[in-house]
C-alpha cells in the first residue's frame, strides 16, 4: 500500500494545530477512516544555545471524548514551539478515488488552507524524507 504525505507548518498557531487535530479526528470517526488516516504533531522548539532546534515528540492524547478536546483547547498554552502536522494517507489500491478526493479536501478545509500545505506522494524527492519522519515521531 502506497502512503501519501501532507505536511502542514502551523509556525506558533497552537489553536489552529488543535483545530485541524480534531477536525482529523472527526473524519476519522465519520468516515471510518482508522488506519486510513493517521497524524503526528511535530514541535520544534529553539534551544536556549541557539545552537538551532530540537524535536520534541508529540503524544496522542490518551482522553477521549468532547470534554478531552474542549480542555485541551482551553488549557493549551501559548508556546514558543514551531508545530508542524504531519498526515499519511494510506488507501489499498482499489480506492484510488477516494484517496484523491482526500488529497484534494484537506488542504482546502479552513484550518489547513493557511498552513502551507505540502504533498509528497510516492516516487517524488521529498517522499523517503517525508516517511523517515513520519516513522521517527513514534
Amino acid at each position: 500500500m502506497a502512503h501519501i504525505y501532507m505536511l502542514f507548518d502551523f509556525a506558533k498557531d497552537e489553536e489552529k494545530a488543535q483545530q485541524a487535530r480534531h477536525k482529523l479526528e472527526v473524519w476519522k470517526q465519520a468516515f471510518r477512516l482508522d488506519k486510513k488516516l493517521l497524524y503526528k504533531l511535530d514541535r520544534t522548539t529553539a534551544t536556549p544555545e541557539g545552537d538551532g532546534a530540537k524535536t520534541v515528540k508529540a503524544e496522542k492524547p490518551k482522553t477521549k471524548g468532547k470534554a478531552a478536546a474542549k480542555v485541551e483547547t482551553e488549557s493549551a498554552p501559548a508556546s514558543d514551539d514551531d508545530i508542524k502536522l504531519l498526515v499519511r494517507l494510506g488507501f489499498s489500491g482499489h480506492e484510488k478515488l477516494s484517496e484523491q478526493r482526500w488529497v484534494d479536501r484537506i488542504p482546502t478545509e479552513e484550518p489547513f488552507r493557511e498552513a502551507s500545505p505540502v504533498v509528497v506522494k510516492p516516487g517524488e524527492a521529498k517522499f523517503d524524507d517525508m516517511e523517515k519522519q513520519f516513522e521517527e515521531l513514534g
